[in-house]
């Protein structure tokens, strides 16, 4: 199948979805997962409808960006940030969605301020207490709220997460629906320069799911552009 009809195939389940979950399609962002697509084929998602498109390397995001790769649509940062990459992607993407850490609160607030902008950010929770995996755990998350309330040219927009790799079907749901009780409770809270617009969870394998449990964001990858193929 095509790109295109890959999309379209992937709407159709993420709209269903959604209906299932009591919301409506609309509500749910479809995000291309780029990582190791060239410019063309980026574009052919963008062409095809996606919302909006996610890089998880940052040269990756600056060889394409020239190129026109993601014209007519946002882009996101869904990869680890290191904080010595910062300075090349603030300004540059709309959202960063893996933000984990006080060190990042300060770098990407400090890079933000001298472009005289106000950088949106999620914060990445480790849900599934993973060592190998990024994210602040559930339990240091307020606090790391409590200190991000406090930037003027960063702005946190909601929360993501990447759960333990599950093989059986809905084994994933137990994360899902902890993000999501994390997502209200911290909403029902008003930190100050804190909103609960997003909650980005789900990939090919399982954003139905996602969805399903109170995700409003999936990031999508292999199911629009076919398995990657690592050297």
């Amino acid at each position: 199948m095509s790109i295109r009809e890959n999309v379209a195939a992937i709407r159709a389940r993420v709209d269903a979805a959604a209906i299932e979950s009591g919301r409506k399609p609309e509500d749910i962002l479809l995000v291309a997962a780029t990582k190791m697509n060239d410019a063309d084929r980026v574009k052919e998602a963008v062409a095809a409808g996606v919302d909006a498109c996610g890089e998880n390397r940052v040269q990756e995001l600056l060889e394409k960006h020239p190129k026109g790769a993601y014209e007519g649509k946002p882009v996101h940062f869904i990869g680890h940030l290191q904080t010595n990459k910062v300075k090349q992607i603030v300004g540059l993407v709309d959202l960063i969605q893996s933000v984990d850490s006080e060190a990042l609160l300060q770098k990407i607030d400090a890079q933000a301020e001298k472009h005289g902008i106000v950088q949106d950010i999620l914060i990445e929770v480790n849900i599934g207490d993973e060592e190998a995996k990024s994210g602040v755990s559930p339990e240091a998350l307020p606090a790391l709220l409590e200190k991000a309330s406090a930037y003027s040219h960063l702005r946190v927009r909601g929360l993501m997460a990447i759960p333990p790799i599950s093989r059986e079907p809905g084994g994933n749901n137990v994360y899902f629906c902890a993000m999501y009780k994390l997502f209200i409770d911290i909403g029902a809270k008003k930190y100050d320069n804190v909103s609960m617009d997003f909650l980005s969870m789900g990939m090919s394998d399982d954003f139905e799911d996602a969805i399903r449990c109170g995700a409003n964001m999936v990031r999508v990858g292999s199911s629009i552009f076919g398995a990657r193929h690592y050297a």
